[in-house]
C-alpha cells in the first residue's frame, strides 16, 4: 500500500476538542490540497459526542478517525503512542503533524522512530515541494538567528509539529460533509507504565500569552526592570498578559514564559501592543498571525512598524502614562455607575 494522505493529530482538553487541533486543521488543508488528497483528522480520546468530531469536518477535515477510550481520557504518554503508531501502520498517511504542545512533543518523535520516518520539530511553516511533492518544513534554528528548510525525501511518513498559535483556524463551514471512522483499540495498546495521580495547572504570573486576547509586551526600550511595571499596568487595566522580546528576557527584567518570538512563543491575540520593542525578525515571526498590533516606538527606522496596524513614532513613557490615566479613569467611571 503506498503511502498517502495528510494526517492531524488532534487533542482533547477536558471534554473539549483543543483550539490547537482546528489550528492544525488549517495547515493540514493547504497541504492536502496541494497534494490533491484528502485531510485526515486522528482524534484520540474519550467521551466526545457526534457533534464535537463533526466540528473537525466544518473546520476542514475531509475524515476524522475517532479513537474513543477512558484511558485516553487524560494525557498518558503510553497509550497515545501506542494508538497514534498502530493506526499509522494501519493508514499509512504520507504526512502526519502535530502541535508542538506537551502532547505533540512527546507523542510524534516516539511515533516518528516506532514508524522509522522523519521528523522535524517546531516548525513555523509548512509547504509542499511543486516538483518533488515532499514536505518543506520550515524551522528556527541557531539559536532563532537563521530559518532552516528541511525535507524527508526517503522515509514515510513525513512527520513535523507547528508551533501552536502560529497561524488562525479556517472559518468553519456548517455545510461541509466528511466521514467518522470509530476505530476500537484495546489491551496492549492501552498498558502504561504511568499513573496519573493529580493535575495542577501552571500559574503564570501575568497570564498566559498563548491563550490571551490581548497581549501588551515590552522591550529593551523599558531601560530598566522597574519601568516593566507599566507594561504590567496596561496589560492588567486591559485584561490581557505581558509579554516581553527575547533583549529584556535575557537582561533579566521578565522570565522566560512571557518571551514572544521564534526562540519564545508564538501568539495569535486581538490585540498586540508592543512598547519599546524594534522588531528583529525573530520577534516578527512570533506576532504575524496577531489580529491587531499597535506599536510604539520612538525610532522611525524601527521593523515593528512594517507590520503594525497602528504605530505611533513617540517616547513610550510619554505615551504608556497617558494611555494608564485614561483607562483607570474609564474603570472607575464604571464602578461608579
Amino acid at each position: 500500500m503506498e503511502y498517502e494522505n495528510v494526517w492531524i493529530l488532534g487533542e482533547q482538553n477536558n471534554d473539549e476538542i483543543d483550539v490547537v487541533s482546528f489550528e492544525l486543521l488549517k495547515r493540514g488543508r493547504e497541504l492536502a490540497d496541494k497534494l490533491n488528497v484528502d485531510l485526515i483528522a486522528l482524534m484520540p480520546g474519550y467521551g466526545l459526542e457526534s457533534e464535537q468530531l463533526e466540528e473537525l469536518i466544518h473546520y476542514g477535515a475531509d475524515k476524522v478517525i475517532s479513537v474513543d477510550h477512558k484511558m485516553l481520557s487524560d494525557f498518558l504518554v503510553d497509550p497515545h503512542i501506542n494508538v497514534v503508531t498502530s493506526l499509522v501502520n494501519k493508514y499509512k498517511p504520507e504526512i502526519v503533524i502535530a502541535s508542538a504542545t506537551t502532547t505533540g512533543r512527546s507523542v510524534a518523535p516516539a511515533v516518528a522512530i516506532n514508524c522509522h520516518a522523519g521528523l522535524t520539530a517546531d516548525c513555523t511553516g509548512l509547504d509542499i515541494d511543486d516538483e518533488t511533492g515532499n514536505l518543506i518544513q520550515t524551522r528556527p534554528a541557531i539559536g532563532g538567528n537563521i530559518l532552516a528548510t528541511i525535507k524527508t525525501p526517503n522515509h514515510r511518513p513525513q512527520m513535523a509539529t507547528v508551533r501552536p498559535h502560529s497561524n488562525q483556524p479556517l472559518t468553519p463551514d456548517n455545510n461541509r460533509t466528511g466521514e467518522i471512522i470509530r476505530e476500537k483499540v484495546e489491551g496492549e495498546l492501552l498498558k502504561t507504565r504511568i499513573k496519573q495521580v493529580d493535575f495542577k495547572p501552571i500559574d503564570e504570573e501575568g497570564g498566559n500569552i498563548q491563550d490571551a486576547e490581548i497581549v501588551v509586551a515590552g522591550g529593551k526600550g523599558c531601560s530598566k526592570e522597574e519601568n516593566f511595571e507599566m507594561i504590567e499596568k496596561l496589560a492588567e487595566l486591559l485584561d490581557g498578559a505581558v509579554g516581553a522580546s527575547r533583549e529584556a528576557v535575557d537582561l533579566g527584567w521578565i522570565s522566560y514564559p512571557h518571551q514572544v518570538g521564534l526562540s519564545g512563543k508564538t501568539v495569535s491575540p486581538k490585540l498586540y501592543v508592543a512598547a519599546g520593542i524594534s522588531g528583529a525578525v525573530q520577534h516578527l515571526a512570533g506576532i504575524k498571525t496577531a489580529e491587531n498590533i499597535v506599536t510604539i516606538n520612538n525610532d522611525p527606522e524601527a521593523q515593528i512598524f512594517s507590520v503594525a496596524d497602528f504605530s505611533i513614532q513617540a517616547d513610550m513613557f510619554q505615551i504608556l502614562p497617558l494611555l494608564i490615566e485614561k483607562l483607570e479613569k474609564r474603570k472607575q467611571s464604571k464602578a461608579q455607575n
